[in-house]
């Protein structure tokens, strides 16, 4: 951490963080956030890196998912829930699927600010700054809208803390309990389109929980099958609010970024000399790198040992998102770039980010075909090359909207118009996202197989 300081990425050219109109207001703001209490705290985020240390080895699986820009419209208790509930679902398919188990990490309570393609928007000959997140400017296209306001902040952190306190309730209070998880899932089969597809795999798992149960080995006599450990995510892409949350441990004196057990770095951000590089090289939360078709294989691997200079496992996630058509076009020479330096990471596919198309009806949306073929390349490019396709992230909603075309609810072009509430980019709604998971049990089956078979292989 040589030359690093809390504030040391204000040395360094950065992207996509808007310039406030009122410095001295945005100052005192961050004053104050600053002495406000973490929102996760340091002991939670070595627990994280020790559980994203056994995916590094093969030994499990992370599943990390939720809104693409969290809002302060769409805040309640119930969008909450039923964000945390898909997970739990999509979780119990994929450890069944895989045998091991499945870290859990939504992009959730802190996922607000969002780059943009372009820093301004045009409707009717109208141009407006492009709209940032909730926690930066509003959404309406109206020029008093589109001002940065430092004092969103102040309720994007409320949010956040609120957001937190009902996943550490439904984590630890029996919402979570594996019986009610299968329930749920037998629920979806049975509304399901394509429930002949899913049901044998289903009538597996209700064999091996009953299996279980006649064993003596349920929620009634194991806290474990009740409780979950559930972490949070965001992008570490507003600069001034994350330095604001960063904090010193006291018992080891590391820096901790409190805002989130896990941070990401944007494929727009990831600059070897900017701010954002500099910022996320100095703290100990595990830190994710998006992997985009205009990453070098030389550039990664600075990346990599930059921010993890000492290799260690569970530090650095690479979110490789090239769309399902690029997969083998960029992928494979990045695998072994990592394999041939010998450093520890963990993959993970992001198949939403590179099939965002715009519709007939001009919505922006992702083909659902697109995303399941993504993540099938990308198992099977990990598999020819050697290496184990670690995790997977999505953009996805508990909510029954209507933003990704396709799946077995067939939804169309012109379907996207009567539930699209999305604040940026298009999400998998709840029966789509489960599909996927149910989709790809295959595919992780035998990615966890060839995993395992290395593991022995090496021992």
């Amino acid at each position: 951490m040589k030359n690093w300081k809390i504030n040391s990425w204000r040395n360094y050219p950065v992207k996509h963080i808007p310039e406030y109109p009122d410095q001295k207001e945005l100052d005192g703001v961050l004053s104050k956030i600053k002495d406000f209490p973490p929102l996760v705290f340091a002991g939670e985020t070595r627990h994280l890196k020790e559980q994203l240390a056994d995916v590094v080895d093969g030994k499990a699986f992370l599943l990390q998912g939720g809104d693409c820009a969290e809002s302060f419209a769409e805040f309640h208790p119930d969008n909450i829930r039923d964000t945390f509930k898909l997970i739990l679902q999509m979780s119990l398919v994929l450890t069944y699927s895989a045998s091991l188990p499945v870290i859990k990490l939504g992009r959730i309570a802190g996922q607000f600010s969002k780059p943009r393609s372009s820093p301004v928007e045009n409707i009717d000959g109208v141009e407006l700054p492009s709209y940032l997140g909730d926690n930066i400017n509003g959404m309406e296209f109206n020029e008093k809208s589109r001002v940065p306001d430092p004092k969103r902040l102040f309720k994007a952190y409320s949010q956040s803390a609120s957001t937190l306190n009902l996943i550490r309730a439904f984590s630890h209070g029996g919402f979570a309990d594996l019986k009610k998880v299968h329930t749920w899932n037998l629920g979806f089969i049975k509304n399901s389109p394509a429930a002949k597809k899913f049901k044998d795999l289903e009538d597996r798992i209700a064999d091996a929980l009953a299996f279980m149960d006649a064993c003596g080995i349920n929620s009634d006599f194991n806290r474990r099958l009740k409780t979950v450990n559930f972490w949070t995510s965001h992008e570490a892409l507003l600069l001034p609010f994350e330095q604001a949350m960063t904090r010193v441990d006291s018992t080891t004196g590391e820096y901790h970024d409190t805002s989130a057990h896990f941070v990401w770095i944007g494929d727009r951000t990831r600059q070897l000399d900017g701010g954002h590089v500099e910022f996320c090289r100095g703290i100990e939360n595990p830190i994710g790198i998006k992997c985009g078709p205009t990453l070098k294989a030389e550039d990664l691997i600075n990346l990599c040992n930059k921010i993890n200079p000492n290799n260690e496992k569970g530090k650095i996630t690479l979110i490789s998102r090239f769309g399902h058509e690029n997969v083998s076009k960029f992928l494979p020479k990045l695998i072994r770039a990592i394999k041939k330096e010998g450093l520890n990471v963990i993959w993970s596919c992001d198949p939403c980010h590179g099939n965002t198309i715009k519709a007939t009806t001009g919505f922006k949306t992702r083909p659902f075909n697109s995303v399941v073929k993504e993540v099938k390349n990308v198992f099977e490019c990990h598999q020819s090359e050697g290496s184990y396709a670690g995790g997977l992230h999505i953009e996805m909603t508990g909510q029954n909207v209507t933003e990704c075309t396709g799946g077995a609810q067939k939804i169309s072009d012109q379907d996207l118009s009567s539930r699209y509430h999305t604040h940026c980019d298009p999400r998998l709604n709840a029966n789509q996202a489960l599909e996927l998971a149910f989709l790809i049990s295959d595919e992780i089956k035998k990615n966890a197989a060839y995993s395992k078979k290395n593991i022995k292989a090496a021992s």
